[in-house]
Formats: structure tokens, sequence, C-alpha cells
């Protein structure tokens, strides 16, 4: 009964029937229209529910008095509110046995059949399922069934065979969470020793394991590794004798963990060995096997500690979501009962794989990708850097077009690479290379980008997250690199002389952006950066493998934040001035933007900040002139104006200026571009 909940003794047909005030109507539903009316009138006593306790009623089966007792988990939705229990199949009713001290009673069998102790002829042999009906008649026999009806109710159910499971008492192996205070050591790791990335996943496993009961590590099947516990024959003592195991201990080593099956129960004996309770000397084997949870838990003393190469313990465990109830939980047991310690650094929690939808893979629905396939017909970076790309701390979508964009987004970054190697052709790292002070202004700008981009990414990667890696290599790349730098870049590359400080000073940048972007995106995209790394002219200090290299740490550059701050200034100007030459382009007053010429007047402020580099408008803006000037301070408007340039167009450098034709050689290059020759390209 339910210790809070009235219940009422009602007089019906000269009987005292005992049922819960708040289901009289419904227990008299079943008896009649009329029955509830009656009923009503003839109420004797009324009482709570934990009055009853202490009192006895007879067990229709036997003239057995068992006790009323009371239990939470009574509920007033439908029957008479008393509940029957059996200690020996249900976890709830288990564990009301023990508190009243009630026979954990279980006459089903491993078969699901009623065994002899049922006490009843016609119900021993039968399956538990089929003897209901058997039941049901035999009340209606005796006058014991007040009435029978089906329901419709949620119930467990075998995963693989469908079936109703029954549930039954049986004699288990169980680690007492609570010896030697292994919950609260447990808890205390995880709170202080272990990082959980993402942080919630501290939360969910501390609760589960405060919460979770005893564990049981015994499985009755017919495979797996077995407990090396014997019985006695004689009296069923147990023997978990420490001469046992290292003879178990020694066998397993030579022969397999098999060996447990293959041989008798006195091949794992010592010598002379008998029962310490009776003295006798037959003994026979444990059947059940250990949990599989119990196998993978331990996995970090059968792997971290029996191989030099490898340190205890792990710096991470990373597996699904569901496996704070599983692997972690069971590999952090087992490490602070055998070693006073959790077995990892870190633990990284990921969701799973779904289709575009949100739905679960299923080869029956139809909408499984399989990595193979990926690899097959994209290649493994692909699928590497789809899972990069993947915030996993959620479930993680698979679709043909997401696998599309991240080919679009590879292709970037491959790109990328080979505008760079394909402009380091002539460059000797050794014999070429600039030194950081004398360096162009706006390759000073990109050496400190680089020098972000690396530290940033090497956050990233500690905290474990690699979507902000794609993230922030595929900005730099696409966005700071290629719409900007690689472009503005391009006509000192192509047009300056050869051997120029201006060309090397580029050369400069990209080889050292060759070299940090290949060592960060070395995880991720490990073939495309081995591939580039082969054709990279390397000096003696590289290693063969940019999967042997150190990360860039790029100590040499110094990040200058006012130098910085100028260069988000102009590059916010710049995005001025290409709308400018945007709405002169649809206005069809130019082509491209080599044949624009723009007029900039400033504030005196802004004015110093692009006098300073007034040499290289041009080519950061990527028109052919620039001209500026500067406002009066307290009578100022910003202007930008964009006209045609003046001059003609430059064959080597597209570029168009008055100087073309000047020369009497060379009557189709501007001034710069003769320059350049006469330095020798």
């Amino acid at each position: 009964v339910h210790d809070e909940q009235t219940y009422v003794f009602v007089e019906v047909g000269g009987e005292i029937w005992i049922m819960a005030e708040t289901l009289v109507s419904q227990v008299a539903a079943s008896q009649g229209e009329n029955a509830f009316a009656e009923w009503s009138k003839n109420i004797i006593k009324k009482v709570k529910g934990r009055e009853l306790i202490g009192q006895t009623y007879r067990q229709l089966y036997s003239d057995e008095s068992l006790p009323v007792v009371t239990g939470k988990h009574v509920t007033m939705e439908q029957g008479t509110g008393l509940v029957h229990i059996a200690p020996g199949h249900g976890y709830e009713d288990y564990l009301i046995g023990l508190k009243h001290n009630l026979e954990v009673f279980c006459p089903v069998n491993e078969r699901g059949v009623f065994t002899e102790d049922i006490k009843d002829g016609a119900l021993v042999g039968q399956r538990v399922m089929d003897a209901d009906k058997i039941i049901i008649e035999r009340l209606k026999r005796e006058g014991l069934l007040v009435d029978e009806s089906s329901l419709t109710h949620t119930y467990p159910h075998c995963w693989r065979c469908k079936k109703p499971v029954i549930f039954r008492a049986t004699e288990q192996w169980f680690i007492n969470l609570e010896h030697e205070y292994l919950r609260r050591k447990a808890l205390d790791v995880i709170k202080k020793d272990v990082r959980w990335v993402p942080d919630w996943g501290e939360t969910r496993i501390r609760d589960m394991v405060s919460s979770r009961p005893d564990w049981c590590v015994s499985r009755q099947r017919k495979w797996g590794v077995a407990i090396p516990a014997l019985y006695c024959e004689e009296c069923g003592h147990v023997v978990l004798d420490v001469r046992v195991i290292k003879k178990v201990e020694e066998l397993v080593l030579d022969k397999g963990a098999d060996v447990w099956f293959e041989k008798d129960a006195e091949d794992f004996l010592p010598d002379g060995f008998c029962c310490s309770s009776c003295q006798k000397t037959k003994f026979r084997k444990e059947t059940d096997i250990l949990d599989v949870w119990f196998d993978s838990g331990v996995s970090h003393e059968a792997v971290l500690k029996s191989h030099e190469d490898l340190t205890y313990p792990a710096d991470l465990y990373l597996e699904g979501s569901d496996q704070h109830r599983g692997w972690f939980q069971s590999a952090l047991l087992t490490a602070i009962g055998m070693n006073e310690e959790a077995p990892f650094k870190s633990v990284l929690t990921h969701g799973f794989v779904v289709d575009a939808e949100g739905n679960k893979m299923s080869k029956s629905v139809g909408n499984v990708i399989k990595p193979e396939e990926i690899m097959k017909k994209y290649g493994a970076d692909i699928l590497r850097l789809w899972v990069a790309s993947s915030d996993y701390t959620d479930d993680i979508r698979m679709s043909e077009t997401i696998v599309t964009q991240i080919v679009d987004a590879y292709r970037k970054f491959r790109n990328t690479l080979r505008y760079i190697l394909g402009n380091l052709y002539d460059f000797n790292p050794v014999q070429n290379n600039v030194k950081l002070e004398e360096l162009l202004e706006i390759d000073k700008w990109a050496m400190m980008r680089l020098k972000i981009l690396s530290q940033k990414v090497h956050g990233f990667y500690k905290e474990h997250q690699f979507y902000k890696v794609y993230q922030e290599v595929h900005n730099f790349c696409v966005v700071q690199m290629s719409a900007f730098y690689l472009d503005v870049l391009k006509d000192r590359l192509y047009t300056a002389a050869k051997k120029s400080q201006a060309r090397r000073s580029g050369q400069t940048v990209l080889y050292r952006m060759a070299e940090v972007l290949a060592k960060i995106l070395s995880p991720i995209l490990s073939f495309t950066t081995e591939e580039f790394w082969g054709f990279l002219n390397k000096t003696k200090e590289h290693e063969k493998s940019i999967h042997w290299e150190r990360w860039p740490e790029m100590t040499d550059v110094k990040i200058d934040l006012e130098f910085m701050s100028r260069w988000d200034r102009i590059l916010m100007f710049r995005d001025k001035v290409l709308k400018k030459i945007e709405e002169a382009r649809s206005q069809k007053i130019l082509g491209t933007s080599l044949e624009a010429r723009v007029l900039i007047q400033t504030d005196p402020d802004m004015y110093k900040v692009l006098d300073a580099i007034r040499d290289d408008l041009f080519t950061i803006f990527i028109v052919s002139e620039v001209e500026l000037t500067k406002g009066e301070k307290d009578n100022f408007k910003e202007s930008i104006v964009v006209k045609r340039a003046k001059g003609d167009k430059c064959q080597r450098c597209w570029t168009y200026s008055e100087s073309v034709g000047n020369h009497q050689e060379h009557t189709t290059l501007c001034g710069r571009c003769i320059a350049a020759i006469a330095e020798g390209e």
C-alpha cells in the first residue's frame, strides 16, 4: 500500500473488501452500474496506508501469512491501490523486500519456466507467459477473482527478438561502490583531476556515479572473459583465493583466456588445496563471464601499462555521449579501484552522425552515407575536413550537399597552398630571405596576421575545438589572404624585378606562410599537407615529413598592436574605395579596377595614415593611380572619386599610365615595368 493514501473497508456481498478510497468508483464499475451507490453506503472504516503496516494476509497459494508493507511506487491511476510484490521478480519489489526482510522468492528458472518451488503441480514446468490462463482459471474456480481485463502499457522487451522480458532475481557478482569509499573517490577525481570537454560532461558523469547502484559485473553468457571463481561441490563455499587467481593468471598468459573453459577446476588449484569451510577437495568452476564494460573499462591497464611508448594516465579518452554511463565510467571506477587515480587526464564527448534532417542513420531507411564511399569519391582529407569542421558537441549532420560544401572549402585551402608554392619556385629560404625589420609594411602586417593565426589555432587545438580551427584557417585563407593580401601581392610577384627587395619581401612572407599553414593543417589535411611539403624548398633544419615537424611558434615575430590597429583603419578605408569602384563599374565608367584613377580627400588624421604608404596605395586598392590630398581640419568632408585612369594600358603590368609609349624600345610598357626590366627580371 501507499503509506499516505486513504484506504476504505467496504462490505460487499458478506465480505469485507479493502481498496484505495480514490479507486472505489473504478472497482465498483467492474461489478455493475449500481455497485458504487450501494458500496458508498457500506463503507465500514477508513485508514491511512501506514496504519495497515503490521497487518498480515493469507497468500492465495498456501496458508502462509505475509505482512502488509508500504511502497512509494504504488499509484492511484488504476486497480485497487493495493499492489502485489514479488521480491524475486522486480527491482522496486526487490528493494522493498530487502527493507522489510522478505524472502527473495524466485520460482522461475533461466528458461522462463516455473520450478517446483511454486508448490503447485499445475504450474511446474509451465512457461511464465503460458501460465497466465491456468492461474486465472484457478482463481475463477475458487471464487477469488473480482475482475479481469487487458491493459496496454509500456513494458521492456528484448532488443533482439522483441519478446517481453521476464525479471528474476539471480545470484550475481557485484562491485560494492561503497567499499573503501570507491564512489566518493570517483566523485572527487571527476571534479578535481579530469578535464571534461565539453564541460557539461562533468555534471553528467557526476550525477550518474552519484546515483548508480552497485556494479553488477557478472553475465550469463556462453562467451567472454570468465570470472575466475570456484565453488566447493560439497558446501557451495565460494573460493576467491589469491593462489588460485595467480594460477589462473599464469595459465591465461600461456594459453589465452579460453583456458578457463578448456581445463577442469582442478587444473587451477595449487597442490593440496581444500575448501576453507568444509575441507573438501572437489570444486566446480564459475560459468558466469565478466560484464563487457569491465573488459573495456580495464583497457587502460592492458594497453597503457604494457607499452613503453605510452604513458599512464592517458592524455585523452573520447567517445559518444552515451559513454558517461558506459566506458568512461567503467574505466574510471576500475582505475581508482586499482591505482587510486583516473585513467585519463581529459575526456571528450561527441555527438552522433545523423542525416541532413537530423534523423538517425539506418540501413532500413536508406539514409546511411558510408565513410569509405566518401573517401573513394573525394579522398580521405575531405572526410577528415568534414569531421574537423563539425561542432561535435551536438549530433553531426551528413549529406551529399554538406560534403559538396566541404569539397569547396577544401579547394580554397588547396588553391591557397598552390598559389603560395607557385610563387616560391625561385625562392631560396637561406639566400633570399628578407629580415623582418626590412619587410614592406603590408608584408609586416601579413606576417603578424600569420602569427595571430598560429596562436589562435594552437589554442583551439588544445581545447579540442577543431571546428574553430577550420573556421579560423578558412577565414585567413579566403578573406584575409586570397581576397586581400595575395590579390594585392600579385602585382609585385609578377611585375617587380625578379631579385628586387619588394618581390623578395613578399616571397619571404609566402614562405613563412607555407610553413605555418602546412603545419597547422597537417593534423586535419594529412595527405594534402604531406604532398605540399614534398614540393617546398626546405632547409636542412626541416624534417622530411610534415608530420615530424613541431608547432610553428614564430617567436621572432612580435605583434605590434598599434601597427595592427593602423592597418585595420587602412583596410576599412579600402572597403570604402572598393565600394566606389564597384559603383563606377556598374555605371560603365570603367571595366576593371585597373582602369581606375582614385581621387581621395580625407581628414588630417587619416591622411597621415594613408600618406605613410602613399607609394603602395595603388596596389592596395588594385587601381592604376591614387591621388591623395588632405582636407581642412575645421571645414572637412571626406571625398572618394573614381575616374578613368590617364594614359594607355601597359602590356606587362596591365595598369594604365601616361608613361606608356615614352620609351623608344619598349613602346607598350610603362615606366615602372621598364625600370624592372632594366634591373633584371
